[in-house]
């Protein structure tokens, strides 16, 4: 017969479940930042646009998912959007 898991087992369980996907929400949004970053150093508008968008898209995903609070979510796009037009300002 086999043996029951306790409900703290379970808690263990699924809470490291939750972690290691948490961990690679937050580290592919680490990524996208960091691709993000090189387009801009590189001044190459068109490719830090579209790593912008990307950000943006993957850092709201991570809010919706609770991964990430709102309020950080905010600040870091905020703070991209506003490197990216400093970076571009002369551009436009």
């Amino acid at each position: 017969m086999s043996v029951k898991k306790t409900s703290a087992e379970k808690r263990f369980a699924q809470s490291e479940v939750r972690r290691l996907r948490n961990k690679a929400i937050k580290s592919k949004c680490h990524t996208f930042v960091r691709h993000f970053i090189e387009a801009v150093q590189q001044k190459d508008q068109q490719a830090a646009e579209a790593a912008l968008k990307v950000l943006v898209k993957e850092l709201d995903s991570a809010r919706s998912k609770g991964v990430l609070k709102s309020n950080a979510v905010s600040r870091k796009k905020s703070r991209m959007m506003k490197l990216y037009n400093v970076s571009f300002a002369s551009a436009k």
